[in-house]
């Protein structure tokens, strides 16, 4: 019986992910709105980053009445809009 293969998220290396660390940082204590570039999703996630939660490695954003929790590993990219 064949696996199903699905495409693997790609590897960073520590200084990628330590600059992206500093990125969500540095939004969260700006409070302005961003856009969040995320593994495996076609829309890209925009709103306030409010919590960086280092013991679930989740990224809390809010837009508007929602709260979306994104894992820290699936954003790529943090843009500024």
């Amino acid at each position: 019986m064949a696996k199903a293969t699905t495409p693997k998220r790609p590897t960073r290396d520590e200084f990628e992910l330590e600059e992206l660390g500093n990125q969500l940082v540095e939004a969260k204590e700006d409070g302005d709105d961003r856009t969040l570039t995320v593994w495996g999703e076609a829309e890209k996630v925009r709103g306030r980053i409010t919590v960086l939660d280092s013991r679930t490695r989740l990224v809390h954003v809010v837009n508007g009445e929602t709260t979306r929790k994104v894992p820290f590993l699936d954003i790529m990219k943090v843009n500024y809009e």
